[in-house]
């Protein structure tokens, strides 16, 4: 097939890219005009991809990129994601992930309606809920950040186009996921990277409950659900049912890492963009049912396994 990705540079979409390019397809990738650097995580596979420059906030760019791949599937991860930064400058979340979705939908409705379009939403668009129970599908969005909003607004837009233009979306909310490396500013990685150095590790929000979901099983559900045609349509929670407090996955970590340094639990990392405490949902957790029931994905990894091999993958690649 002819697969059209979006954010391919990024942490899953160069993952994603990667296993595409190993089952067979022809794999083309929307880039920003890119260093050599940003282009690192897909060194491996330039070759035997297509990239295509364009920017995602310009109509007509993404419109001449779905033209010039013609794709079967579009995966759809181009996002501008750190959730603290959006409280400060939220106009660039609009326009990238809100708008730079308009445009991808615009440009397959016109350019080629028969392809289906993956589309990657985020679990912070459920915010603050009710109860502490794993979240369904069917739940209020409740967005609780600049970047939650523009994601929200993105998903309803592609579950409207599924409606109303006859478009072939599925929506994916991922819970969060970990196994980068050369990153540290997400919490997994940065408690990797400060206790490998054997440096302070800050847990901000230490009782604040999240499921993390090892990288390899996400690009799994995004996988199974391009093989679904019952998934066209659908919304899909992507997680793996391992709910964690921050304080108890930083000791799981200290464990794996034979760190003997200082834990600091309840304050942020000096200079740390602090996401404002009011606004951050103490339990994010989702029901994955749907995705199980549905599409048949289950996740491959346990949380100690997950982090055992990103501990692996982190050690191999900074070494």
């Amino acid at each position: 097939m002819n697969v059209l990705v979006t954010g391919i540079t990024g942490f899953i979409g160069s993952r994603l890219a990667t296993r595409l390019v190993e089952q067979g397809d022809e794999v083309y990738g929307l880039v920003r005009h890119s260093s050599e650097r940003e282009l690192k995580r897909i060194e491996q596979i330039v070759p035997k991809i297509h990239l295509i420059e364009g920017d995602l906030v310009r109509f007509h760019s993404v419109l001449s990129a779905v033209e010039t791949s013609d794709p079967n599937i579009v995966f759809h991860l181009g996002a501008l994601t750190p959730v603290r930064l959006s409280f400060d400058d939220p106009y660039p979340y609009i326009g990238i992930n809100f708008d730079g979705t308009v445009n991808l939908v615009h440009s397959i409705v016109k350019q080629s309606p028969n392809t289906r379009l993956i589309a990657a939403s985020t679990a912070e668009v459920y915010g603050w809920q009710p109860s502490d129970r794993a979240i369904p599908e069917s739940a209020l969005l409740n967005p609780a950040s600049p970047y939650a909003v523009s994601k929200a607004a993105a998903d309803q837009y592609i579950q409207m186009a599924n409606r109303i233009y006859h478009l072939r979306g599925s929506v994916m909310r991922p819970i969060n996921s970990y196994g980068r490396v050369w990153e540290s500013g997400f919490y997994t990685e940065y408690l990797i990277s400060k206790m490998l150095r054997g440096e302070t590790c800050y847990i901000g929000a230490p009782d604040s409950i999240r499921d993390y979901m090892f990288a390899e099983d996400h690009v799994d559900a995004y996988m199974d659900v391009a093989k679904s045609e019952r998934a066209i349509g659908g919304v899909y929670n992507v997680s793996p049912g391992n709910p964690v407090t921050n304080a108890e996955l930083a000791k799981k970590l200290s464990g794996l890492t034979g760190f003997k340094g200082k834990l600091v639990f309840g304050s942020y990392p000096p200079g740390y963009p602090q996401r404002p405490q009011s606004q951050d949902p103490p339990y994010l957790v989702l029901d994955n049912t749907r995705i199980s029931r549905e599409v048949g994905w289950h996740p491959r990894h346990s949380l100690d396994e997950g982090l055992e091999q990103a501990l692996r993958l982190w050690n191999r690649k900074t070494a």
